[in-house]
């Protein structure tokens, strides 16, 4: 019998794979999931069931119900989940018989968790809880659990920070076992010194530079200049006598530039149980009120920190540096140093300042307390550091590395954890002499390990996507600089044609914004066993080497080292199967512990600002939307202005990120300076509502 043409057919069709990835909630209930097949948006509407973090398998729609501000974006809807996230949430107990309704901490958690208050009587209204999810939200029933720990009571002192730590899922403790393993470790410089690998390196002038209120310090530095007339190579060097004014015109004259790193690798062994906690760690967290270290404080604090005026192991890396900031000769070699001086940065910018000022015993007198009778030579060689940081940075920037402006808000604390002001951490020329010879260091030891077929762990940054530049492209000639930079080349993803963005936005007032925007379009460093250079900092070969106490990466890589200098172990084998799975790691340990870390500091930040409420503030608008903007205070705090009651349509270009009138036509841009009132503050929520009072500047008119 002839089939009719009509019928439909009957055949299984193939299942459709549809695109899977994480989702990344953002605090207005919108997310972004990032799949094989591209990020999509996904409406606060058609996230589902899911939480943030959790891996959900995505369909694409084509209604638009974009939030304002992402029309142009590919959009989805959670099909399912496929993952879970969170087996435990952190959230304010709230009682409501026979329920205690648990409010999620977290602000991308859009669903409460009910428990019973029968299984947990004791826990009292207002109290911080840890709930253990037994069953996920769904269409018909809410999200529900058990409460397995009281962390605290709102309002207590600590326990906001707590409630931080609790989210993130951060490790307060060691175990007993590490403890244990760390309890009689100590220095023994005579053992190392007899051993044969280690270098006395005790006489040289070295010492520490760090911010004020640092608590381990695991690098410290050392430099002195020589003439050469020969062969440019450290074993010259040695040989030759220092000749700071190089009268005779045959020689040139080169820095020899030591950094000394803590020699951590000797008190962790490989698989122990400090080791092992540390790489679950992956790295130290610093909060606003306390630092949660990667190894116990027996090590961070105390036998590896470099303290002045006591000797330590470390790991050495000499480089002979010319004027033009080259490096011509490395040497790396595990030594023992006796830190002559522990230098805070503000400390090393007066001694500075001072020298430039010819006031030869002002720079003198700056660093005496801390460097006692090496105050002169500590002064000296800060002088001959900031030379070799000027010249390390002029060579960076000529073969393309680029050179982002930053401020740090640092909340000051009272005993009690009340935020009593705030510190804006700018680079200064003390910071960057150390972070350039930091940096050099770094790239020595990624450049001896690659080249040596040494397994390691690398610091790895991808060039951006030309997409993620283009989209700033409108904004920067709002700014005219398009008058003044090829934007054509800074959206190919040139560095040449970033730094000279970066370079044109110095000094003026959209200075940070643009630095921020261009630094968010970039991508993320990572962690990989896989050498694929550094395209922020123009470097093939890129390794973190300088911080062993508290980034488990740079301890794997002074292993390996140790692998190249003297050989291989019995454990090598381990380590280089490890390689791969430890990056991985690590890169998600840092991106959580700096997360935590900016969460505490805004915490306080917005505690402190709710103390100004009613107070009138400048600030530069910092981001547009649809129904208003951000405004940036000099603090760093942002606070969102509405324009719902402004008694017009404000319309929304989203490429170049300007909002105008309707009827007048008026215009509000990024950059703009404006005058606000605090209204509202929301602590918790890291969030505050602003008034708009008036522009700074003159009235802008948008023509068509």
């Amino acid at each position: 019998m002839a089939r009719s043409r009509t019928r439909k057919r009957s055949a299984r069709r193939t299942a459709r794979i549809l695109p899977q990835g994480v989702l990344k909630m953002s605090g207005a209930g919108y997310g972004f999931v990032q799949t094989s097949e591209g990020e999509f948006f996904i409406p606060a509407s058609k996230t589902a069931d899911a939480f943030d973090g959790d891996v959900v398998e995505v369909a694409r729609i084509h209604e638009n119900d974009s939030e304002p501000g992402f029309e142009d974006r590919l959009r989805a809807r959670v099909v399912r989940v496929v993952g879970r996230a969170h087996e435990t949430v952190v959230g304010r107990y709230e009682i409501a018989e026979p329920f205690g309704v648990v409010v999620p901490e977290d602000p991308r958690i859009k669903h409460d968790i009910f428990t019973l208050r029968r299984d947990a009587p004791h826990v009292q209204d207002g109290d911080i809880v840890r709930v253990r999810m037994t069953s996920y939200p769904s269409k018909r029933e809410p999200a529900q659990g058990i409460v397995e720990e009281v962390l605290g009571h709102e309002g207590e002192p600590g326990a906001d920070v707590d409630l931080i730590i609790a989210r993130h899922k951060l490790a307060t403790t060691f175990s007993a076992e590490s403890l244990a393993e760390v309890a009689d470790a100590r220095v023994d410089s005579m053992q190392a010194l007899a051993s044969g690998r280690y270098a006395d390196f005790t006489q040289k002038l070295v010492f520490t530079i760090d911010p004020d209120d640092a608590k381990d310090f695991d690098d410290a530095v050392g430099i002195r200049s020589v003439s050469l007339a020969g062969a440019a190579t450290l074993e010259a060097a040695e040989a030759a006598a220092s000749d700071e004014n190089c009268a005779d015109e045959g020689l040139k004259r080169y820095y020899v530039l030591g950094v000394h790193i803590a020699d951590v690798s000797q008190y962790v062994p490989w698989n122990s149980h400090v080791d092992l906690e540390a790489r679950e760690r992956a790295t130290s967290v610093y909060l606003v009120d306390r630092v949660l270290p990667m190894l116990p404080e027996k090590l961070s604090n105390d036998v590896c920190s470099l303290r002045p005026n006591e000797e330590r192991r470390a790991m050495s890396v000499e480089m002979l540096i010319d004027e033009s900031g080259e490096v011509r000769d490395v040497r790396i070699i595990p030594s023992v140093i006796c830190s002559k001086a522990r230098l805070t940065y503000g400390v090393a910018q007066a001694s500075l300042e001072a020298r430039r000022a010819s006031d030869d015993a002002a720079a003198e007198a700056a660093v005496q307390l801390a460097a006692g009778r090496y105050a002169r030579e500590v002064a000296d060689a800060i002088v001959v550091l900031d030379e070799v940081a000027h010249a390390l940075h002029a060579n960076r920037v000529r073969r393309g590395g680029m050179d982002f402006e930053s401020e740090e808000a640092k909340v000051r604390l009272a005993a009690d954890g009340t935020p009593v002001g705030v510190a804006i951490r700018r680079k200064t020329d003390a910071t960057a002499l150390v972070e350039e010879a930091m940096i050099a260091a770094n790239e020595a030891v990624a450049r001896f390990l690659r080249d040596a077929g040494i397994a390691s762990i690398y610091r790895v940054h991808e060039k951006p996507a030309s997409g993620d530049l283009a989209e700033l492209v409108p904004i920067l000639q709002e700014f005219g600089y398009d008058k003044h930079v090829s934007l054509a080349h800074f959206r190919a993803g040139d560095p040449f044609a970033i730094q000279r963005v970066l370079d044109f936005a110095r000094g003026r007032s959209e200075e940070f914004l643009v630095s921020s925007l261009v630094v968010r379009a970039m991508r993320r460093a990572v962690y990989s066993d896989s050498c694929e250079g550094h395209f922020g900092l123009a470097s093939q070969a890129y390794a973190h080497f300088t911080s062993p106490i508290r980034r488990y990466p740079d301890l794997m890589v002074h292993r390996m080292v140790k692998v190249a200098l003297f050989g291989r172990t019995g454990e090598t084998s381990g380590l280089e199967s490890a390689m791969a799975r430890i990056a991985d790691h690590s890169s998600t340990a840092e991106r959580t512990a700096e997360e935590a870390a900016r969460e505490s500091q805004e915490l306080k930040l917005y505690e402190l600002l709710g103390q100004r409420v009613g107070e009138e503030a400048d600030g530069i608008i910092s981001g547009v939307m649809a129904q208003g903007f951000f405004v940036r205070l000099p603090d760093t705090c942002e606070g969102f202005v509405s324009l719902r009651d402004a008694g017009e349509y404000f319309v929304l270009d989203a490429q170049r990120r300007v909002l105008f009138g309707s009827d007048s036509a008026e215009m509000y841009r990024l950059g703009m300076k404006v005058r606000v009132r605090i209204s509202s503050v929301y602590p918790y929520a890291r969030r505050a509502d602003f008034t708009l009072l008036r522009r700074i500047g003159p009235r802008v008119i948008m023509h068509s």
